[in-house]
């Protein structure tokens, strides 16, 4: 049984609580490594946070200026060379990634230079494969969900974080990243996603009130129209379906905006339903505009609302941004909104950045234009790189 294996089946076989356990052994056993340590993304982006049980001896590290940080952002393995008393041994960083959504870094320290050349390939399926456990072992265990926390989460946040389906996803046909803020304390403002053989469905969500009435309400309109959308409604259809279940709760009382996408992945046809206000802006051929829908009524605020789905195409190299009112209704300390402009040149500015960086960047120009850190509502980016068959 070749090494490859023998970490393969370890992590297999371990009890959810024990992967990185399981990982150390096998690359200490069979890899010669000095030592081995998982870091997890926090919810805000801004750190890679140590996965280690009590008494904690390791501290957070940087996502924007640290060599793990480096291996995050660029998905790409990083090695760097160790100096002092083991010169000749290096540390070997590599993304924990499953399927585009990056989780965080598995970091190897390794006796020598040609030792790690020799297996770096190995070691960087050992990542992912160590990645899928590691989602899958999230249903048994609250270690990992522990171990991305910088701060406590409100329970509002708490409800909203369980609901999302990750915050990255690539595909031969697209690459996608969202970020919301306050990351342990937003309420509102959602994203969902799911993608067939054939079809990509994108919402973007924008629900009105603050903490939990506004988390619940999220939580209703998203399980509608995922149940809608299970059933194989068409997307119209499933806007009416959402719209019943939130009016039939509220009475018209609380009401949630939403963006929805259909896209058809082989042809980049787009069916969409504006139901309020996300906006969306697109990049093509290095020019960002808007994209202009026909405003329907919000999800939830009258009774037995018809919706009707518009039609637009998306060409190999687009991008499209989606925002919701936290970020172009934004306010410096003068009063004045961040407004369409802003998000033009921010676009602009983020254009040479992956998609799954984009969100996190745009929100870091919107912190300065704020001029503080915490914001006054939710704010939610979300970026779609259209690459086509």
């Amino acid at each position: 049984m070749n090494r490859l294996v023998t970490a393969e089946r370890a992590l297999r076989t371990a009890a959810p609580h024990q992967l990185l356990d399981a990982v150390r052994r096998v690359l200490t056993d069979q890899y010669a490594a000095d030592s081995v340590e998982l870091y997890l993304a926090d919810y805000g982006l801004t750190v890679l946070q140590p996965v280690s049980v009590p008494p904690h001896t390791l501290q957070p590290v940087s996502v924007a200026n640290s060599p793990a940080g480096r291996a995050f952002g660029a998905q790409e393995p990083y090695v760097e060379t160790l100096s002092g008393d083991s010169a000749d041994g290096v540390r070997a960083h590599l993304p924990v990634t499953v399927r585009g959504d990056r989780l965080g870094v598995l970091t190897v320290t390794l006796p020598g230079g040609e030792h790690a050349d020799g297996c770096l390939g190995e070691l960087a399926e050992i990542a992912e494969v160590l990645g899928h456990e590691v989602v899958v072992a999230e249903r048994d265990t609250d270690l990992y969900l522990q171990a991305r926390r910088r701060d406590r989460l409100t329970l509002a946040a708490e409800m909203q974080w369980q609901l999302l389906p990750g915050r990255s996803c690539a595909r031969p046909e697209y690459e996608l990243g969202a970020q919301l803020e306050p990351a342990y304390a937003i309420f509102g403002d959602n994203f969902d996603w799911s993608a067939t053989a054939d079809r990509l469905s994108l919402y973007v969500t924008n629900g009105m009130g603050e903490g939990i009435e506004a988390s619940l309400l999220t939580n209703l309109a998203i399980n509608a129209l995922r149940n809608a959308r299970r059933a194989g409604l068409p997307l119209a259809d499933q806007a009416a379906l959402a719209d019943q279940a939130v009016y039939a709760h509220y009475r018209g009382r609380c009401y949630l905006s939403v963006l929805m996408l259909d896209i058809e992945l082989a042809t980049g046809r787009v069916r969409a339903v504006d139901a309020g206000s996300p906006r969306l802006l697109r990049l093509r051929r290095g020019a960002v505009e808007r994209v202009p829908f026909d405003a329907q009524l919000p999800l939830g605020m009258f009774e037995e609302t018809d919706y009707v789905a518009q039609e637009f195409g998306v060409e190999p190299g687009d991008r499209l941004v989606f925002v919701s009112d936290g970020v172009y209704d934004a306010a410096s300390p003068g009063g004045e909104a961040y407004g369409n402009a802003a998000l033009v040149r921010a676009i602009q500015s983020t254009r040479l950045l992956r998609a799954a960086e984009v969100p996190r960047a745009i929100l870091r120009e919107l912190s300065g234009h704020r001029g503080r850190p915490v914001p006054d509502d939710d704010a939610l980016v979300v970026c779609l790189d259209w690459r086509g068959r």
